[in-house]
């Protein structure tokens, strides 16, 4: 068994019926459910012509390899407050593994794995989280997403197609008023492209569960229009 299983059943335990309940918060703090915009009832899919969102499935375990196996992607991915996890994975079975853990925290209402497929392909060539952070520093109260892409994506126009359509909603669906994403200097595409969709670098740090400070967030904040 991983490592990686191991914490997630350390974080379970059986019940008299012999269903499972969760009796921990695994990898970050996720304590509020968007009541709003009912997102964990029925996943909203996101449509930009060339690119397709959707609630992530087993099945995507092929294509996804390919994107958390690209060596050049995976410096790139946020993988703070995750427990050592750097999400570069490099087997079938490590991927459906950790596909299957991103269901069991949609099914408890902890965050939303979409895949990202591109048409002209007909593959998934990266995943989108997002869920509604409560914590005790700056970004609290917000919808955290990460953006995972195969690098051959990672360009400015490729990432604004992607994120555009699912801003606005976001703010709806995970019940906040802003959005933050980290994007490290070395990202210089993603970057441009954030900053483009009206996204402003802080200098504020998101505190780990254990205390790490990280950096290189950006924000972008709720309008009324």
């Amino acid at each position: 068994m991983s490592e990686f299983m191991k914490a997630l059943l350390e974080c379970r335990e059986a019940s008299e019926d012999g269903s499972w309940r969760t009796n921990c918060e695994v990898f970050a703090v996720r304590k509020k459910t968007a009541d709003d915009g009912k997102v964990y009832e029925d996943c909203p899919i996101f449509d930009t012509g060339r690119y397709r969102l959707r609630l992530v499935e087993e099945s995507d375990g092929a294509d996804l390899l390919k994107v958390y196996s690209d060596e050049k992607a995976v410096p790139l991915f946020n993988s703070d407050n995750c427990h050592g996890d750097t999400f570069h994975y490099t087997s079938l079975e490590r991927m459906e593994e950790a596909i299957r853990y991103w269901l069991w925290e949609y099914e408890r209402k902890g965050f939303v794995r979409w895949s990202i497929f591109d048409r002209a392909i007909g593959e998934a060539v990266g995943t989108i989280e997002l869920f509604h952070r409560e914590a005790e520093d700056y970004f609290t109260e917000c919808g955290l997403l990460r953006l995972d892409l195969c690098s051959d994506y990672e360009k400015k126009e490729c990432i604004k197609e992607i994120l555009k359509p699912l801003l606005s909603p976001a703010f709806f669906m995970f019940s906040c008023e802003i959005l933050a994403t980290k994007a490290v200097p070395e990202a210089q595409e993603r970057t441009e492209a954030l900053a483009e969709l009206g996204f402003q670098k802080r200098r504020e740090t998101l505190r780990g569960h254990d205390g790490i400070q990280y950096g290189s967030y950006w924000i972008l904040r709720k309008t009324e229009a």
